[in-house]
């Protein structure tokens, strides 16, 4: 891998950990707005060293070891952080597993939020779709099929990982919706400082996981993505002290997320078929949808004005 390459990557996982974490970063701000200024900077301090080593640090690892299960928990830790080129070669081996669980999860994903959740509609066809919202479940369940029928030609266990992917996605689809309620119930009730504290935490947890599992589609080697979602956390962290009222002003911003999600669940499942997938259509197709919704946002914001 070139230096290039690298810088590419890096930039790309940034980029995509940012604007996939935009929803965590306003809910941060809201409950931090209602907290004293000790526990806010408890959070931004601790928080941040929580979100990057502890979450999007054991994230991956415990992925690597999940999909390399004979490598046990110590090996695993050793084989995420190698350079090794035979231990490279030995997690790509595995990574059809990894890349039709992650992609699963992805594409699922960007058709929930197409179908079920409120938007700012960016493009022709968005509200249409979410008209038709209780579709969701029958697309979902057929594009799982299709998936399972073709993997189980070519491994049992890549179809198994598809449907692992799935099982995620509504667990973690589960932990949000709960999410979203307890934030409500924050808001509107006096709560101790330190609940607030866990809340967030937990709620930092759960969207963590929708970057970590993308960030494979840009690479295999965990220390790049151990390094630009890192970066991307603490990027977040300063948005939520500084910017996010100017961020929310960025309407399609989520838009350029969501679209994104779909490029890099579809590039996971098609490398995890055996397409060849070259390593910088992640970063720069990230790069380009991110760029036309945030000229789109910035034109809307110029439109009211």
């Amino acid at each position: 891998m070139d230096v290039i390459s690298i810088i590419l990557i890096v930039f790309g996982l940034i980029l995509f950990e940012t604007v996939s974490s935009v929803d965590n970063a306003i809910i941060n701000a809201e409950v931090l707005s209602t907290m004293g200024q000790k526990a806010r900077r408890w959070f931004l301090l601790w928080g941040i060293l929580i979100a990057v080593f502890l979450l999007r640090g054991a994230l991956p690892w415990v992925i690597v070891w999940a999909t390399n299960p004979g490598l046990g928990p110590m090996g695993a830790l050793t084989a995420s952080l190698s350079s090794d080129p035979k231990v490279i070669e030995a997690i790509e081996a595995s990574s059809p597993i990894l890349l039709s669980g992650g992609g699963i999860f992805l594409v699922f994903l960007f058709f929930h939020w197409l179908f079920l959740e409120p938007k700012a509609y960016g493009l022709r066809g968005e509200r249409f779709f979410h008209s038709q919202g209780v579709w969701f479940y029958a697309v979902a369940s057929i594009i799982l099929a299709i998936v399972v029928w073709f993997a189980l030609k070519l491994d049992p266990l890549m179809a198994f990982g598809a449907v692992v992917g799935s099982t995620a996605f509504f667990i973690v689809h589960g932990f949000k919706e709960n999410a979203k309620a307890s934030e409500e119930k924050l808001l509107s009730t006096t709560r101790s400082d330190v609940s607030k504290i866990f809340y967030l935490e937990v709620i930092d947890a759960t969207f963590s996981i929708d970057g970590v599992v993308g960030a494979f589609a840009f690479t295999l080697f965990v220390p790049l993505i151990l390094l630009g979602n890192g970066i991307g956390a603490i990027v977040v962290r300063q948005l939520t002290v500084s910017n996010i009222e100017r961020i929310k002003k960025y309407v399609f911003l989520k838009n350029g997320a969501m679209y994104s999600i779909l490029v890099l669940g579809t590039i996971m499942l098609l490398d995890s078929f055996g397409f060849h997938i070259p390593e910088w259509l992640s970063p720069i197709a990230t790069a380009a949808i991110v760029g036309y919704f945030f000229l789109k946002s910035k034109k809307a914001i110029q439109v009211v004005l």
